[in-house]
């Protein structure tokens, strides 16, 4: 794709600006962009991440206001002595034990951030397979157990084979 502009160089700055809902785009080549000064305004952060995030440690779910040291003592990592107020200044953690330590204010901060606190991500694609195998497995004995205690033989029967079928199709795969 050329440059807008000069029409010579390839574009390598792509503009896409918002007016009154209409999209406006621009594709300029790098010295096109210099010298309109488009390259400056595309590259310059309107809003610092770091401040964003800021705000987020900072914030106490519920009430609305900031946390304060008039709040009571601010807790501290006994491993490495880093201060929840230096890690909601840095946005980072200093050890493996501070998620110990903060666990009480980063609680909220991971519910209100990520929707919760348990990893419900996906499973990488490679070892997925045998992963979901074994969870699925898991699962049908947990029923297989609510089956036979609630006395429902031919539903534990179907549940017990299955369950032999996924590990047989697990030993295949050198899964255990």
């Amino acid at each position: 794709m050329l440059c807008d502009d000069c029409k010579k160089r390839p574009a390598v700055v792509h503009l896409t600006k918002m007016v009154n809902n209409e999209k406006y785009e621009k594709n300029l080549c790098e010295q096109c962009a210099k010298e309109t000064g488009e390259a400056q305004i595309a590259f310059q952060p309107k809003y610092s991440i770091h401040n964003l995030l800021a705000g987020l440690l900072n914030f106490e779910p519920g009430t609305g206001a900031a946390l304060t040291k008039n709040q009571g003592v601010m807790p501290v990592c006994d491993n490495c002595g880093m201060s929840y107020t230096e890690f909601s200044r840095s946005g980072r953690l200093g050890c493996a034990m501070c998620y110990t330590h903060f666990s009480q204010q980063l609680e909220p901060l991971l519910r209100r951030v990520q929707g919760g606190t348990q990893h419900a991500g996906k499973v990488p694609g490679r070892t997925g397979g045998t992963l979901m195998l074994k969870n699925k497995i898991q699962q049908l004995r947990q029923d297989l157990q609510k089956y036979v205690s609630n006395e429902e033989f031919e539903k534990a029967a179907l549940v017990r084979d299955e369950i032999k079928q996924l590990e047989k199709d697990l030993n295949e795969k050198g899964g255990e």
